[in-house]
């Protein structure tokens, strides 16, 4: 169960839309349902949880976009697995990606059986990663408050390219927060608007973070008043 109290710090960046816990595990977490229907991506389950649902998926359940399948290890039948092959011919004909990028995309380390999605405050499981989804100004304070944690980038502050399902493994492989810009099948699936992306943090350094973001809040007012105090 995660710790409302460690949470509450986050009311403060009035993000509309919910952080999103998501754990990898062997079996599903006890009373969580199953998601009730297969969507077409896996990052339509973050904006389903972030809506206020908390369930599980098995890797059949992301069979819908064999690129999100391939970040999340999700071993795929053989129609799928040429349909993969077919998406990224494509990205490379039309130089979205170059040939020597794929191997590069992060990939998580270990196969998919069952991950679990639930709003951060109400998950009822030990989260790897947390998806957050915010506006310029509210992911440069947690951003911020991560890399004052000493766990964003991985200390060189990179922000990562597509595709944006990268970011979960990315995060969790590293133990690094990390952003991304997502990318324009994420955007469509998800309804990211121009003036959002995205910061993943890995569940080990969450409760850092959020301890440090309660500081950057109070520091960011202090400065502000300082910044316009002087610019008057």
């Amino acid at each position: 169960m995660t710790d409302m109290t460690s949470t509450h710090v986050l009311d403060a960046l009035k993000l509309e839309w919910r952080p999103v816990a998501i754990a990898f595990m062997a079996a599903p977490p006890p009373g969580l349902p199953r998601v009730d229907r297969a969507l077409p991506a896996g990052c339509a389950y973050w904006k389903h949880a972030s809506e206020g649902h908390g369930f599980y998926t098995t890797a059949e359940d992301h069979y819908g976009c064999t690129v999100g399948a391939f970040t999340h290890n999700v071993a795929l039948p053989d129609e799928k697995s040429q349909e993969l092959q077919s998406v990224v011919g494509t990205m490379v004909s039309l130089e979205y990606l170059s040939g020597d990028e794929v191997p590069s995309i992060p990939r998580r380390q270990t196969p998919m059986q069952v991950a679990a999605y639930a709003p951060l405050a109400d998950a009822t499981f030990p989260p790897d990663v947390v998806v957050f989804r915010g506006n310029a100004r509210q992911l440069m304070l947690l951003s911020e408050a991560a890399r004052s944690a000493g766990i964003f980038g991985g200390g060189d502050g990179s922000i990562l390219g597509r595709p944006a399902c990268a970011m979960i493994p990315q995060a969790a492989n590293t133990g690094a927060a990390v952003a991304s810009f997502g990318c324009i099948g994420n955007r469509v699936y998800t309804g990211l608007a121009d003036d959002e992306f995205y910061v993943t943090v890995p569940g080990a350094g969450l409760a850092r973070t959020l301890e440090r973001l309660a500081v950057i809040l109070n520091a960011n007012i202090q400065l502000k008043a300082f910044h316009e105090a002087r610019n008057a």
